[in-house]
């Protein structure tokens, strides 16, 4: 049985399996209606319950489109409304879930909750996002890249701002496919050494924004303010500094592209120009969550890899 709470848990070689599944089974559905289910439908009768304690858009779309398009179902279920909001453990959670559905995605704040999960599931549990990381995001961008003609070995991404979940998995992301990340964060608002070292010394640090954008293939940036986060003010303070305009991109390769998760704070990370600007790919890259995380269920069920 396979867990897919991060990028590690699939290697280099699943990664590779998964971006390639992706590709061919997004081509296949060219002009088709969203709702209908893939030729194949490899997961037919299969149900995917959806665990969710923070507020999601894209996460609970993207899931429950990916597991309809496979063939399968979906359980939607809000932490609040469960048992699990009044005191059940995780434990509990995951063996009773176990024995209703076929899988189980979370979607959480604390990273060991979800290792938790995985350890009392007897199904595979997907990380739909953690304060530590956040794969399944990674996963769609590294799709978008590809599809937008940039080979992942060599490439130079660099990340602005906060040193966040997003970040951590990127720089996992680059140990295990090839590529390098330079991070521009301020003092306080750094990655923890524990993140940069998943990037096996493809990733590094440093406190310019124009540093780390020159030379770079890719440019990505996040929110600032994540939900439940305090001292705002303070925090915007320090970022601004590393805020993605014009003049920054045009410090990267002529050829760059933009990337940012969403939800976006215009104004704040980016302005309108860039994010709503000839090199920004935040559309697809959306939309490319659907994609990759169908593959990402196939590989769970060891259908590829």
């Amino acid at each position: 049985m396979r867990h897919f709470l991060d990028l590690s848990d699939a290697g280099p070689d699943g990664v590779a399996a998964m971006l390639g599944d992706a590709l061919t089974r997004k081509d296949a559905r060219k002009g088709w209606p969203k709702g209908k289910a893939d030729a194949d439908a490899p997961l037919a009768g299969h149900v995917l319950a959806m665990i969710f304690e923070k507020n999601s858009t894209r996460t609970r779309v993207s899931f429950d489109m990916a597991i309809r398009q496979l063939g399968g179902t979906s359980i939607v279920m809000e932490a609040g409304s469960m048992q699990l909001g009044r005191g059940e453990s995780i434990a509990d959670t995951a063996r009773i879930l176990s024995g209703y559905v076929d899988a189980i995605m979370i979607r959480t704040d604390d990273h060991q909750k979800v290792v938790d999960m995985a350890r009392y599931a007897s199904v595979p549990v997907i990380n739909g996002l953690t304060d530590a990381s956040h794969p399944c995001q990674i996963m769609a961008d590294l799709l978008t890249l590809i599809e937008n003609g940039k080979a992942l070995p060599g490439l130079k991404v660099a990340w602005l701002g906060d040193g966040n979940n997003v970040l951590a998995s990127i720089m996992e992301a680059a140990g295990l496919m090839q590529f390098d990340v330079v991070a521009a964060c301020p003092q306080g608002f750094q990655p923890s050494d524990a993140d940069v070292a998943r990037g096996r010394g493809r990733a590094r640090v440093v406190g310019s924004a124009r540093e780390a954008v020159e030379g770079a293939d890719v440019i990505v940036t996040d929110t600032w303010i994540s939900m439940g986060q305090d001292h705002a003010e303070t925090k915007l303070a320090a970022m601004m500094p590393f805020q993605v305009t014009e003049a920054l991109m045009a410090g990267a390769k002529p050829d760059a592209k933009f990337l940012h998760c969403l939800p976006a704070h215009r104004g704040e990370e980016v302005v309108d120009a860039v994010i709503d600007g000839p090199q920004s790919l935040i559309w697809p890259e959306a939309e490319n969550r659907l994609h990759a995380q169908k593959s990402v269920l196939r590989w769970c069920f060891g259908q590829i890899g």
